[in-house]
């Protein structure tokens, strides 16, 4: 005598393998997922913030400079002097500076040569000195590669401060503000250049002049950082 299922519970055996067979796909799918995620994510990863391998907190730096002076109402000259700053943490630094050029009319030289009866005589050349202070904001950290060759990092940062100008008939304050970069050579050793406007009253009783200027520097150098090793 044989016996027969009822349908109903023919459906139910097939939905029960169904379900059987099909969970080792949806768990093999999802591990095939959770792999392409990391391998993603791993791709990605240097497009993040990129991890400072040179770091400056706490350390002291010692620059040597030099560059041109483009004078606001004076002739340009060449300027050199150097800098001490202190690093309270990777952002932020205090540097204290002093620069020496040299201070030149030559247009009063080509007006006396001109016109000798007129008694206008030459300008000399005078020494004009900046002592500044400035507090530097590290506002990029990054890296770049020369050429196809190896790897620099460098910091792009501003400065902001203010100082006193020593010129030869008055010394006065002075305020100033820049930007610069340092390229990484070493752990120790960095290559630097700096943009600065200071601003300044120019007075020249001889010449009746009397003027807010704004001259600008632009210098380079190498840059020594103690303690050897960050």
């Amino acid at each position: 005598m044989l016996f027969r299922r009822p349908p109903h519970s023919l459906f139910a055996i097939l939905l029960g393998v169904v379900v059987l067979l099909g969970r080792p796909s949806r768990a093999s799918a999802q591990c095939v997922d959770e792999a392409l995620k990391q391998q993603l994510i791993g791709e990605r990863a240097y497009r993040g913030v990129v991890p400072r391998l040179i770091k400056k907190s706490l350390r002291h730096e010692l620059s040597a400079m030099g560059g041109w002076f483009a004078g606001d109402i004076t002739d340009g000259a060449p300027t050199y002097g150097g800098a001490y700053t202190f690093h309270f943490t990777e952002d932020l630094g205090l540097e204290a500076s002093y620069l020496r050029t040299r201070e030149h009319y030559e247009i009063l030289d080509a007006i006396a040569e001109r016109n000798p009866q007129v008694g206008i005589t030459g300008s000399p050349n005078e020494t004009m000195q900046f002592f500044m202070g400035h507090l530097i904001w590290s506002m990029a950290y990054g890296k770049v590669r020369w050429m196809g060759g190896g790897i620099s990092r460098y910091d792009f940062y501003l400065s902001l401060g203010a100082g006193a100008t020593v010129q030869p008939s008055v010394t006065g304050m002075t305020g100033s503000a820049g930007l610069g970069m340092k390229f990484y050579l070493t752990e120790w050793l960095a290559f630097r250049w700096d943009v600065r406007d200071a601003i300044h009253q120019q007075k020249r009783v001889a010449l009746g002049l009397e003027k807010i200027v704004n001259d600008i520097t632009v210098t380079g150098g190498l840059s020594l950082f103690i303690p050897f090793h960050s």
